[in-house]
């Protein structure tokens, strides 16, 4: 064996003694239990998210945009069977609300008038109003609770600074919408008496979502809103 093949294998040996040696040196253990709890810190928290916003600026913001319903409503010119043209609505969306990228035309709205029904035979409990400055045929109904339909964004589509871009997943998008109504239903519906309702003058704000997508005449027979306030006059 020449010298060079000598000095190679020595090489070779101390390279595998020095492995051995440091292998252990070369990761970090971590415990799995501190792993979860560094998943647990990560995780969204669509409470504490809401909790910053919902009185800082949901309300406010709400509050500040709002549009008289009754002037969008007298602008929405649904035929005979209750339907409405998806290009005429569009303009109107552009003018007083907004359109999601879903092609969903949302609007954070104001309103008065005499509530003419109440109807708490479902979870989703509704109420209708005949709308100050309106006499047209689309019925306006508000969510009284104790439940607002899973699939229902409107205030949070409405606020218009809440986007799904600052969100690393769908689902905390969602989850925001979704705690965003329980803060209705806790502090907007829970403390309404609905057998008072019946027959009296309310004013109230909040928002409304009108579904387009895929679709070109649009059923406007009547529109959900989920109300932020309600006070009896």
């Amino acid at each position: 064996m020449n010298k060079s093949w000598i000095i190679t294998l020595i090489i070779l040996m101390a390279l595998v003694v020095g492995g051995y040696f440091l292998w252990p040196y070369a990761f970090t253990v971590v415990p799995i239990q501190q792993v979860e709890e560094v998943k647990q810190s990560e995780a969204f928290d669509p409470v504490s998210y809401v909790d910053g916003i919902w009185s800082s600026q949901i309300i406010p913001t709400m509050l500040e945009k709002a549009v008289d319903l009754a002037v969008i409503l007298n602008e929405f010119k649904p035929n005979a069977d209750g339907l409405a043209a998806k290009q005429d609505l569009v303009q109107v969306a552009q003018k007083y609300g907004l359109i999601t990228v879903g092609e969903a035309h949302v609007y954070a709205v104001k309103g008065s008038g005499m509530v003419t029904s109440v109807d708490t035979s479902k979870s989703t409990g509704i109420l209708e109003v005949q709308l100050d400055g309106y006499t047209g045929p689309i019925r306006v109904r508000l969510y009284i609770g104790p439940r607002i339909p899973s699939d229902e964004t409107s205030v949070r589509d409405a606020v218009g600074f809440i986007n799904f871009g600052d969100f690393k997943e769908q689902t905390e998008y969602g989850k925001v919408a979704a705690e965003i109504n329980k803060r209705v239903l806790n502090e907007v519906l829970a403390p309404l008496n609905k057998d008072e309702l019946q027959g009296k003058k309310i004013v109230f704000y909040g928002a409304l979502t009108i579904r387009t997508f895929n679709l070109i005449n649009i059923d406007l027979k009547q529109i959900n809103i989920v109300p932020i306030q309600i006070e009896l006059q």
